[in-house]
């Protein structure tokens, strides 16, 4: 049996201003139960692909919104590089910069795999908390090079410095429970250095396990957003060049013309309410747009290791931690 269709609190946008619906009092006027809270709750994907996770959350309140996107940008861990042994660098970018270049570049590893390190753990790290990799790259002019050659991969060798060159040091018995493809660089066209014949680099890379919240680096995610649902009425017909007006003023495919010449609300969902219809004065009374104030659309993008379904629910087991450890607190007072 089909769920009945729920009244959906709007948030009107006028020209100038953002208008509440008369009939809905908002957050102000709603008492919170757990009953309610399940029954309103809903979850609803909507793509799930190589490019990312986009799913509906219905029903919530903007705070618990707000929790899943800021415990996924930063309270699900990853692996990134943290500590840079700098042996020899002769090309043109200063140490440090070269250290946080390389504390960017994107891990395959799993975290789940590994535990965080702590004070008491040795500085080398262990075999259960530590990746080592090594980068060692020399440039050298070919000599096979013409001097008439402008092509740069034909006059130097090397001369490029790509994440493909780090080379994985297992710890300890990591050789048989992993392999490179699984802990190394997710890919291996990630420009880090241009050399000149003369130039070398030779560094010993260390990473761990750690939090976005300490620094970005460790965000598994490479972008997670929420917006609200865009709402598109047309309060008369709209034809003609008009109709062709109406629809370059809203995103590609939000606004459809029939075969008529007359103006339909095609898809509201991808529109980014950018109220460019106000400009005009002819159509200023044509549509009434809103927003569906529970209604959020999420995106998420992983960045490679793990895949975006995936760090949903480790934000979800996180928010359920912290909830039964506040709870905890309480029961102790």
């Amino acid at each position: 049996m089909p769920k009945p269709k729920r009244d959906e609190p709007l948030l009107y946008m006028e020209e100038y201003r953002v208008k509440q619906d008369p009939q809905d009092y908002g957050l102000a006027d709603e008492v919170f139960t757990m009953e309610v809270f399940k029954k309103k709750m809903q979850i609803s994907i909507v793509k799930n692909d190589e490019d990312g996770l986009e799913f509906d959350l219905i029903g919530v309140y903007p705070a618990i919104a707000n929790a899943f996107r800021r415990l996924m940008l930063s309270e699900v861990p990853s692996m990134a590089i943290e500590k840079v042994y700098i042996y020899n660098n002769t090309s043109i970018i200063q140490d440090e910069v070269l250290a946080h270049r390389m504390g960017l570049l994107p891990l395959r590893a799993d975290p789940r795999l590994f535990a965080y390190r702590t004070e008491e753990s040795p500085e080398a790290g262990t075999e259960q908390d530590t990746l080592e990799f090594e980068l060692k790259v020399k440039c050298s002019r070919r000599r096979d090079a013409g001097k008439d050659q402008s092509n740069f991969d034909d006059i130097y060798k090397n001369h490029k410095v790509y994440s493909g060159h780090l080379k994985w040091l297992p710890k300890g018995k990591q050789a048989q429970i992993y392999s490179e493809s699984t802990v190394g660089c997710i890919h291996e066209d990630i420009l880090i250095a241009q050399l000149r014949p003369g130039h070398e680099l030779d560094l010993r890379l260390v990473a761990v396990k750690g939090l976005g919240r300490d620094h970005a680096k460790f965000s598994p995610v490479a972008t997670a957003t929420y917006r609200l649902l865009p709402q598109i009425k047309l309060n008369r017909e709209v034809s003609g060049k008009d109709a062709y007006l109406l629809q370059s003023c809203f995103s590609p495919g939000v606004i459809g013309i029939n075969e008529n010449e007359c103006a339909y609300v095609k898809d509201a969902r991808y529109d980014t309410c950018s109220r460019n219809v106000y400009r005009y004065p002819q159509l200023n009374d044509a549509v009434t747009l809103a927003r569906v104030r529970d209604h959020y659309i999420f995106t998420v993008e992983s960045v490679g290791a793990l895949k975006p379904e995936v760090i949903f629910l480790e934000a979800v087991k996180v928010l359920k931690k912290k909830c039964r450890a506040f709870i905890n607190e309480i029961d102790a007072k």
